[in-house]
């Protein structure tokens, strides 16, 4: 009880800045722009993904109402010409300091990637960059170059007379001091490093020029990494009776993606900055998941999707902004096989590589829940408890490359201490003396020697998890419980 007339203090300066940016937003919501239902991210890391032309007719086929690309591939905006769907394009992170230095580096920029496909392609947004912030690597190259490398980018679009493409940047909710999950709420504010020198300037054009902070949400991460204490059905918009409410602004949340949104519009509040509008650049949920990770399965992908579209059909803005309408791109078109990391990154996709669908969908949001057919029962999402290894996958062994499986195995034998020790001649895992076999040992060794501080079960592609023991005669494999 002591401590509640301080809490009361802190509170009312931040409800102030509350109350404007919802008047704001309750006055001036403004559409997606055009589309009748989610957008979807057609990203392009995979092998043999259909071609464009298709990719659209497998986008119609979804409900899409808007799509977002990871650059300004001429082959994808020639497809999208006629669609009359809002499309935004990306300027590479690694041009961003060229085109801050120079405005005809950016003319010229917007003269190649956008002016010979618009307005027949109704490109919407251009994004400058992709989660720059969350890259530490770049931090003195790029972010205080990145509002500089958006103003010249405006200007270009201004001299063209252009005025219906707005300008942003994706961040990742690691912007904020607190990560993924800020909670309560109203305790959010971005990272000491980068909220004075990059994200106000960021503010102050989005305002002047009354575009989009464009923010990548995924309560799955959030979820995955608390899900002792935050109920999945919270997660996947199922809350029932599970409710979360704000210790300071008293708002009540069905869901987690709200709680995020929220946080980073009270985050932009705090620097002066609550009535810039707020755009989701990725949700989803993955279909699919390592071993070693939780609640990526097919299931679940389809309840979050298929909730976020009914409920944004609905526009009901958050607690913070009940109304308001946003733009909301689900991430992806594909599953993408050739992205790194664990598994995943690979697994987001409203489709197979091959153009089958992984669940039904509807991104309009208008199909009735209960008419889609059942899915597939729920599994892993708790975690697995058994041992894992790390092994040359199926597809690779039997489609062997063997300079790309021979210079993984290189890689993995030239990392860590005696990795390979077992494979060489004389010793208990030599024989069989094949590349194949050589490769898993190696795979496994390195994975089990590094797997606690970030190294994957990837290998570009060659690797995956098993939970069968690859272990065979005097040849045993270490195991993640031997770890």
């Amino acid at each position: 009880m002591a401590a509640a007339p301080p809490l009361r203090v802190r509170a009312l300066p931040l409800l102030l800045l509350l109350c404007a940016a919802f008047s704001f937003h309750a006055a001036h919501g403004v559409s997606g722009g055009g589309g009748h239902g989610l957008g979807v991210n057609y990203g392009r890391v995979a092998d043999d993904i259909p071609s464009p032309r298709r990719s659209v007719e497998l986008l119609r086929a979804a409900g899409a109402g808007s799509v977002k690309i990871y650059d300004a591939n001429p082959g994808v905006l020639r497809a999208l010409a006629g669609t009359r769907w809002p499309v935004s394009i990306m300027v590479p992170n690694q041009i961003i300091p060229d085109i801050a230095a120079s405005a005809a580096a950016a003319d010229r920029w917007v003269a190649e990637n956008l002016v010979p496909y618009y307005p027949a392609t109704r490109v919407k947004f251009l994004l400058v960059g992709n989660e720059i912030l969350s890259d530490y690597s770049i931090a003195n190259s790029t972010w205080l170059r990145l509002v500089p490398a958006m103003e010249n980018i405006h200007l270009s679009l201004r001299k063209r007379g252009i005025s219906s493409v707005k300008i942003g940047t994706t961040l990742a909710m690691d912007a904020l001091a607190d990560g993924d999950f800020p909670r309560p709420p109203s305790a959010a504010a971005f990272r000491p490093d980068i909220a004075a020198s990059v994200v106000r300037p960021l503010l102050h054009f989005l305002n002047g020029t009354n575009s989009y902070y464009f923010v990548d949400a995924y309560p799955y991460f959030v979820w995955a990494g608390h899900n002792l204490t935050v109920p999945l059905d919270y997660a996947l918009f199922q809350g029932g009776h599970t409710r979360y409410v704000d210790p300071v602004t008293g708002l009540t949340y069905t869901n987690l993606l709200d709680e995020m949104l929220d946080a980073v519009t009270i985050a932009m509040a705090k620097l002066g900055y609550g009535r810039v509008k707020l755009a989701v650049a990725e949700t989803g949920w993955p279909n699919g998941c390592d071993y070693d990770q939780i609640g990526g399965n097919v299931h679940n992908a389809a309840i979050y999707n298929r909730n976020l579209a009914a409920r944004m059909a609905k526009n009901p803005g958050t607690p913070l902004r009940p109304g308001a309408k946003m733009p909301v791109f689900v991430f992806s078109l594909y599953n993408e096989d050739l992205k790194g990391g664990p598994g995943t990154e690979r697994h987001w996709g409203l489709y197979y590589a091959n153009g089958t669908a992984v669940y039904p969908i509807d991104l309009t949001g208008r199909r009735p829940l209960w008419s889609y057919p059942p899915l597939p029962a729920l599994e892993n999402n708790t975690p697995y408890k058994g041992p894992i290894w790390c092994v040359l996958s199926a597809a690779a062994s039997k489609k062997l490359n063997e300079t790309a499986v021979g210079n993984a195995l290189a890689y993995a034998c030239g990392q860590g201490n005696g990795t390979c020790a077992a494979i060489q001649p004389g010793e208990k895992c030599y024989l069989p003396n094949t590349t194949v076999a050589h490769a898993s040992y190696a795979f496994n060794s390195y994975w089990q020697q590094f797997r606690k501080t970030g190294a994957t079960c990837y290998f570009n592609n060659l690797a995956e998890q098993t939970i069968k023991n690859p272990s065979h005669g005097s040849c045993k494999f270490r195991s993640s419980l031997d770890s």
